[in-house]
Order: C-alpha cells, then structure tokens, then sequence
C-alpha cells in the first residue's frame, strides 16, 4: 500500500502534542489498513455509525463533514487543524478506514472492535489509545450501567469509539467549543474533557449506590428475607466499578509524570490534576463500598443465623410442651385401660370362672381396679409424667 501522504506542510511549526509527542526517536508507523484489493484509497463507509464529525483549527469549528471520507479531505485542506470523530458502535469497515487515514495500529483497532476491555493507556508511535469505562446510574431497576469507551488521539485528530450509552459525549463536545481557548491546545485538551466527563459520571453512581445501601441496612435489621440477593448483585456492581475506577488512577498518574517530558500546557496540567483528584477520590469510595458490603452480608449471615437458632429454639420449647402434653394423655389413659380390662375379662361371663359364683367376687374386683389405678398414678407422679 503506498505510504500516507502528510497533511502538514513541511513549513507549519511543530504542534503542542503535550502527552502525545514520542520521548524517543520516531518509529515507524504501523501498516495501515488497507481498503478493497487493488485500490490505495481507502473506500469511505457507510456513516450510519459516525455520530458527529468535525474539523477544528485554533478551537473554533470550520467544517461539519457529512461523511468520513468528507473528514479526511477537509482535514487535509485544513493546514494546522483537527479532526474530531465520535462513533457509536462502528462496523469493521469503518475503522479501517480511518486505520488507513490515521495510521492507527492493529492492534488498537482490534480493541475498539472486539470490545469488552479494562481501562487502559497505551503509546503506538506519536498515536496514544486510551479505553475508558463510563458507568450511569438507573433509577428505575436501582443498578449500574456500564458503557466502554475506546480513545484515539493523535496529532491532528482524536477519535471516539462509544460502546454502550455512557458517556454523552455530545455534551462534551459543546462544553470544549464554548471554550475554544481550551480546544485550541489540540486533541490532548479534548481527551481532558473526555477523560473529566468519564470520571464526573461516576459522582451520580456513587450518590446512587450509597443510597442503595443505606437501604439495604434498613433492610438487614428489618430482617427482609430479599436483601441477601440484593447484596450479593450490588457487590458485583461494585466489583465492576472498581474496575473501571483503579486503573484510572494508575493512568492518570502516567499522564502527569509525562508531564515534563512531553511539554504538557501548564493549563492542562491543572485540568488533569483535579481529574486524578477525583477519580482518587472516586476509588477510594468504592473501596469503602466493597468493604462496607462485605460486612453488611456478614452481619446479615449473623442476623440470619440468629433468627434460625431462634427459630429452632421455639420449635424445641414448642415440641417438649407437645411431649409433655402427649405423656399426660398417656398416662392418663393407661390409668383408665386398668379398670376397662379388668372389667372386660370379667364382663365375659364364662360359665368356668370360678369369680362368678364367688360372694367376694364384685369388692375384689373393684379392689383391684382401684390398685391398679392408684398403683400407676403413683409411678407417673414419680416420673413427672402428670
């Protein structure tokens, strides 16, 4: 494939490239994507997927480019501008068109295509890729929304690859054109507020989950048989978030020690500063989400506990009372099968039995009667059976 033609001018002076500009000597740029068999120029998709395109020079927006295709051209006649893409979801094609424009790596691009990344900053040349996770809060169904965000920055050109609803980009992109003193520094600036509206979208969620738990305590000490289930989804919402939250840190704290090295605006040095100070900020409460969810389910394993031995407790006291019960009856009807058989073997009337004849024979039995009652009376008596 021949080799990209350079939109600058060999005059124009070197671009405040900040984080972007190499530490070393420049390196080769990758090969870039090529379009269909035997063509050079990269063929321009379809740009259902391209949700704003636009050129900028010294912050100020000077073309509004229906097409990708439209983009690269205007970009090119634009000496000293920069192009901004935002896509939501593109098709393979897509992205390699602007591979082949923008000479960005494979391997990056095989990233924003496939999706389903950890947050993560990485150098390819004088071409810096960053993949963000954004989160929202649902009010209705009380969960965490993720959205994944894939940034290309270059030095002429940034490009966003949004999968997911989060983060509303468009409002990014007009709060930077009413500053164009701050869009005027170039793509890095634009990857400032990116970066600072990923992490001040977190804020809500952090209002939101702590609602969440103040909740579930009430739950837990109102003993709701449901908030074990609830505690268990949120803790891998927060496992998410943390995710999404820790390596930002790690990212940010690069950025800033690059920025002496790279030449970073004094501006943008305080921006990304607040940024790592929240999103610092923003880890630690999630943290403190995990810890405090780790020791809500332990005191509810214990509440549980605590009513089930209770639980278990009752039972018991209810069937010894039950037995006791069942040992008076007992006894209570052995007491009166003793007369009914000794008056049922004598309520036989057989001709042979010599009681029948017997003067003594009536007092006897009911002598007998009355021992044999009184006689196991008093051994259930002894035994607390009545």
């Amino acid at each position: 494939m021949p080799e990209r033609p350079d939109r600058r001018p060999s005059s124009l002076p070197a671009k405040r490239s900040g984080w972007l500009r190499p530490s070393g000597p420049s390196s080769p740029p990758p090969p870039a994507a090529s379009g269909p068999a035997g063509s050079s120029t990269p063929v321009p998709p379809d740009h259902r997927s391209v949700i704003d395109s636009a050129v900028y020079r010294d912050g100020r927006r000077v073309a509004s480019p229906a097409t990708l295709a439209d983009t690269f051209r205007q970009l090119r006649e634009q000496h000293g501008g920069m192009a901004w893409i935002g896509l939501h979801r593109p098709t393979e094609s897509e992205l390699h068109s602007l591979a082949a424009e923008f000479n960005l790596h494979p391997l990056a691009v095989e990233d924003a295509l496939e999706a389903h990344q950890r947050p993560k900053l990485e150098r390819y040349g004088d071409t810096l890729f960053v993949v963000l996770r954004a989160a929202r809060y649902l009010d209705a169904p009380e969960e965490v929304d993720f959205g994944e965000l894939h940034v290309f920055v270059g030095p002429d050109f940034l490009i966003t690859v949004r999968h997911g609803a989060a983060p509303d980009l468009s409002a990014v992109r007009r709060r930077m054109e009413e500053t164009p003193d701050l869009l005027s520094l170039g793509p890095e600036a634009a990857l400032y507020a990116i970066l600072d509206a990923v992490v001040d979208g977190y804020a809500p969620v952090v209002a939101g989950v702590q609602n969440d738990m103040d909740e579930i305590e009430t739950e837990v000490f109102r003993g709701d048989p449901e908030v074990s289930r609830r505690i268990y989804e949120l803790s891998r919402e927060m496992v998410e978030f943390q995710r999404a939250t820790r390596p930002l840190v790690g990212m940010l704290h690069a950025l800033m020690a690059g920025f002496a090295k790279y030449g970073t605006d004094e501006e943008l040095q305080r921006y990304l500063r607040d940024v790592a100070d929240h999103v610092t900020h923003t880890s630690e409460r999630v943290d403190g989400f995990r810890q405090a969810l780790t020791e809500i389910l332990t005191v509810n394993a214990t509440l549980v506990s605590q009513q089930q031995n209770a639980e278990m407790r009752a039972l018991a006291e209810a069937g010894f009372e039950q037995n006791e019960e069942i040992k008076k009856i007992s006894s209570w009807a052995a007491i009166l099968f003793a007369p009914t058989l000794v008056g049922t073997i004598y309520g036989m009337n057989f001709e042979t039995m010599p009681e029948l004849h017997w003067a003594a024979g009536y007092p006897f039995a009911i002598l007998l009667m009355a021992v044999v009652c009184v006689s196991l009376y008093v051994i259930f008596k002894k035994r607390d059976w009545l």
